[in-house]
């Protein structure tokens, strides 16, 4: 993993009238590295990748994206970048196969692609599938398709394992793992899922109310989430935390929430 920075912010901010979305919020993702943006919902992650993306104009700050600075008229550096932004969506009316189809001839990817990226996100059964007709799960590993199309140096991912059941989530995992380790593709992903962060990402920030409150690498992470975790709960609790939960409670607690079910 390289020390360069491949994303960067500085003091970014986006205000919707009363509501402050991100506050000042300062990133350097390395080139190579898979970054876990943690927040419950409402925390400013979306925005954030919007705002990374170009796709909305901060309030102030500036956003660089592979040394390029992310502003209007200039979109070079988005031919570099896959993106996964909310929900999953794709032509309807198209299969599989035909939006991915769709996807190469706009980014200019390679005609043999189409099947890698099929093969890739196992999609082989549901190739010739309209895409309206798609489960949720299989619909989201068809926008992870589209981004990986290209063959793209950085992926911007929202909530990137919505929709998979446990075996599509492994799979991602392993995918976008091997992705960064073999290949060198930086990854900044968005999550309220709690163990997929700490079970993926190298570094692992945590947004909450639209500032970055804490930012550590996975193993600092979940020493200080143990940490806590031991301070706080009687022994019996503490035996299952530290099996089950030690992460979660610790995010629970670092944003103000008492319940996990808060933070659904």
């Amino acid at each position: 993993m390289s020390t360069d920075s491949v994303i960067t912010t500085r003091a970014l901010t986006k205000r919707y009238r009363d509501v402050l979305a991100v506050d000042s919020l300062e990133l350097d993702v390395r080139c190579g590295e898979i970054y876990g943006f943690l927040g419950r919902n409402g925390a400013g992650k979306t925005t954030t990748i919007r705002m990374l993306l170009g796709l909305i104009r901060p309030t102030s700050g500036e956003v660089r994206v592979l040394g390029q600075a992310v502003r209007d008229g200039d979109q070079r550096w988005l031919a570099r970048v896959g993106f996964l932004v909310e929900s999953a969506s794709a032509y309807p009316n198209l299969t599989v196969r035909e939006n991915l189809d769709v996807q190469r001839r706009l980014t200019g990817a390679a005609p043999g692609s189409v099947e890698r990226a099929i093969d890739r996100l196992g999609l082989g059964a549901y190739a010739d599938r309209v895409s309206g007709k798609l489960s949720l799960g299989n619909k989201q590993r068809l926008s992870l398709a589209r981004a990986l199309l290209h063959e793209p140096e950085v992926l911007l991912l929202d909530e990137p394992a919505n929709g998979l059941d446990p075996a599509g989530i492994v799979e991602v995992r392993a995918l976008l793992r091997e992705l960064a380790d073999e290949r060198g593709v930086t990854v900044f992903m968005s999550s309220h899922i709690l163990p997929e962060v700490a079970h993926l990402a190298d570094r692992i920030g945590i947004i909450h109310e639209g500032r970055l409150i804490e930012e550590a690498g996975r193993d600092e992470f979940t020493a200080r989430a143990r940490a806590f975790v031991a301070d706080s709960l009687t022994a019996e609790e503490r035996e299952q935390a530290l099996l089950t939960a030690d992460l979660e409670r610790y995010f629970l607690a670092r944003t103000g929430t008492s319940e996990p079910g808060d933070a659904a």
